[in-house]
């Protein structure tokens, strides 16, 4: 269905209030626990993602695109812990979950997966961070209440607008 369109090569998320609706350094406390279909941390909080994330996660690796997160979080371990809690560990070939720039976690995808900053296209739910890694010439698309179908899609249509198609993006789940 997608065959003939202009897809990104690789997809990028942040994670806080983009995957989900919170911030891992200072909303939840590490280390987190599965309890039954929940996710739980230390001090009992029920911790979930936004709900439409697996649904999206999986559609974009339905059209073969490679998954990347981009995080600037300094609570690492337990971003990563929640991945994996989330069941969307092996969605991702490349992650960048570390203090710093957003700058320095697309060089670190370009050279690792060998592709132009053009094929990329990023989820994020600050502005900044849209603003500076936009100057690399990636799509970047402002996430304002979580990652949904409806964003994904609106996502795919603004990577095919700037390599001058126009080709209609429509989700059938």
């Amino acid at each position: 269905m997608y065959s003939d369109k202009k897809i990104p090569k690789l997809v990028v998320f942040d994670l806080d209030y983009t995957l989900w609706p919170f911030w891992v350094d200072t909303h939840v406390t590490p280390p987190f626990v599965k309890r039954n279909s929940s996710i739980i941390d230390s001090h009992g909080k029920k911790v979930s993602s936004y709900p439409e994330v697996s649904k999206v996660l999986e559609s974009f690796s339905r059209l073969g695109c490679d998954l990347a997160l981009a995080s600037r979080t300094g609570e690492i371990d337990g971003a990563n812990q929640l991945v994996s809690l989330f069941g969307w560990e092996h969605f991702f070939k490349y992650k960048e979950i570390y203090p710093g720039s957003k700058i320095k976690h697309f060089q670190n995808f370009k050279r690792k997966a060998n592709i132009k900053f053009e094929e990329m296209l990023f989820f994020d739910d600050e502005y900044r961070n849209i603003r500076d890694v936009s100057k690399l010439m990636v799509v970047c698309v402002l996430v304002d209440n979580g990652m949904t179908l409806e964003v994904m899609e609106h996502g795919l249509k603004q990577f095919s607008a700037s390599h001058h198609s126009t080709c209609e993006f429509s989700l059938s789940l």
